[in-house]
């Protein structure tokens, strides 16, 4: 008799053991060594909520088979289950009621991953134009389970509801797709979800249960007018580009000719980048329109390819432009590199020769759609010949995180430029402000411009003004500005040109008067 009953007690602790609180589950899983959404599923549904303690925007219940379902764990996210997907979910068993799960997660548990796109299913591509990340609409994630048995391919599909802003556009329904690493990182899915945008809520339909969110890009519309506008000031600007950036060429190579300078050599270099790209982005736009909307032929792929070197060319140069001025600012002694062009020449058009020719074997080259939604809500298509829509990966480190890098470093250049000039300007004027210290003169007015046309210039020169696809973010005016500065560059090249053509004749001709801007222009533009 005492056996039994302490093996009795035995049997009740270990089931009361078993039997997981619900608030502990996340946490627990979170430690497992397996990912956590695989461990949340498995524990979820076993878990027991333990006398009249209830957990905020969380909703554990048996409901009957018989008829359809809703739950809504908070205000802004409702479900719908069919009473055929509740069938689905009990498996073999002959039970009239099934438990469902329904409870909302913090994003940022979900770690993304680089996926591997396989079968129907593709990832949510940023437009090339808007760099930013999508984000999960409220920064939540519904997370909904019934009965034992997974439910997939349903014939009467899921209905969940994201209530969410007016001003939030461009939302895509998605689910969390494990990687197949098993290291706890996945990546957004849309395989088998449908959205439909209402104007004040995103209507999912899925054909299974899963980790559910909306991913939106806000997006800042724009009227056909604009849109018209913004495409005839890129193509006469690239087109100005192309022009100028020949006059460049032709001038950099005259003065290195007069005055072999290692500066010179540089400038030369990111000319011929700038003039590869500009005249690719071109070839691409117009050779785009000559196709079907389906077809996709080869031509395409090699433009795309060409448009993609010399974008990461231009890039690459514009760092290397940071590179030197660094060493002509900060390593003033003993900077001297045998063969220091040639190395340059290395790294400035092998690195993106190396990383075209990898995406090129690797097929990520082809047409690419941007859909445009104006401020009536139309939608419209842009295409061009560049990467495909679902290469995202490659797209963000090449077109976002590298340029993002370059013009970080090319600022702390800039700087330090502003703060030489600053400097000099501060050590060299004591006898002026002895003679007048109260009026600006004109010599000082004089030397005041110049310094800002140095500013000016080297800014250009590092590609500060890419900086400004921040601002395409936060108005319309952004958006000219930022199309104005970049199509135009070309344009600002031949100025720089022009400027140091004149700097050459006047040091030919005469003696420079002010020390100070001749050690300025020297550590600028010379050797």
């Amino acid at each position: 008799m005492w056996i039994s009953l302490f093996a009795l007690t035995l049997m009740w602790q270990s089931t009361i053991q078993a039997v997981e609180p619900c608030k502990f589950v996340f946490d627990e899983c979170q430690k497992a060594d397996v990912p956590w959404t695989s461990c949340y599923e498995d524990r979820i549904r076993s878990c027991t909520i333990r006398g009249r303690f209830t957990m905020a925007n969380f909703i554990h219940r048996r409901v009957s088979l018989t008829q359809e379902v809703e739950a809504s764990p908070t205000p802004q996210h409702v479900v719908r289950i069919s009473s055929s997907a509740l069938q689905r979910s009990r498996g073999a068993t002959s039970e009239e009621e099934v438990l469902l799960v329904a409870t909302v997660i913090n994003s940022t548990f979900f770690k993304l991953s680089p996926p591997r796109p396989r079968g129907r299913g593709r990832m949510i591509h940023i437009p090339l134009d808007r760099p930013g990340p999508s984000t999960v609409l409220g920064g939540l994630v519904l997370a909904v389970k019934a009965g034992n048995h997974p439910v997939r391919n349903l014939s009467q599909a899921i209905k969940l509801t994201f209530n969410h802003d007016k001003q939030v556009q461009d939302g895509a329904c998605v689910f969390w797709q494990e990687s197949p690493l098993q290291n706890g990182t996945g990546y957004w899915n849309t395989d088998g979800c449908d959205t439909n945008d209402t104007g004040s809520e995103f209507i999912c339909s899925c054909n299974h249960l899963s980790f559910f969110a909306v991913l939106v890009n806000p997006a800042l519309s724009v009227d056909e007018s604009d849109a018209v506008n913004l495409s005839y000031i890129t193509y006469i600007g690239s087109a100005l580009s192309i022009l100028f950036t020949v006059v460049s060429l032709i001038i950099y190579i005259c003065l290195q000719r007069r005055r072999p300078e290692k500066a010179i050599g540089v400038h030369l270099h990111l000319t011929g980048a700038l003039l590869c790209l500009h005249l690719s982005f071109l070839l691409c736009c117009f050779w785009v329109r000559q196709l079907d909307e389906k077809e996709e032929d080869w031509v395409c792929r090699g433009l795309g390819l060409l448009l993609h070197w010399s974008l990461l060319a231009t890039f690459t140069w514009t760092a290397l432009e940071g590179f030197h001025l660094y060493l002509l600012l900060v390593r003033v002694f003993n900077i001297y590199v045998r063969r220091y062009l040639l190395k340059l020449s290395l790294v400035g058009w092998g690195l993106p020769t190396l990383i075209a020719v990898v995406c090129g074997i690797s097929g990520v080259y082809g047409k690419y759609r941007l859909e445009v939604k104006d401020a009536d809500d139309r939608n419209s298509t842009a295409e061009i010949c560049w990467m495909s829509s679902h290469r995202l990966p490659v797209s963000f480190v090449t077109t976002v995180a590298f340029p993002c890098l370059v013009i970080l470093c090319n600022s702390c250049m800039l700087g330090l430029v502003v703060f030489k000039l600053w400097g000099l300007r501060a050590g060299g004027g004591g006898a002026e402000s002895g003679r007048d210290s109260k009026k600006m003169t004109r010599e000082k007015w004089m030397k005041l411009w110049k310094d800002c046309a140095t500013v000016l210039g080297l800014s250009c020169v590092l590609g500060l003004p890419w900086g400004l696809a921040s601002t395409t973010y936060i108005s319309l005016s952004g958006i000219y500005v930022f199309t104005i500065l970049n199509s135009l560059q070309g344009v600002f090249m031949f100025l720089w040109s022009l400027a140091l053509s004149c700097k050459s004749r006047s040091d030919n001709n005469s003696s420079v008067r002010d020390p100070s801007t001749q050690k300025v222009m020297t550590t600028s533009f010379n050797n």
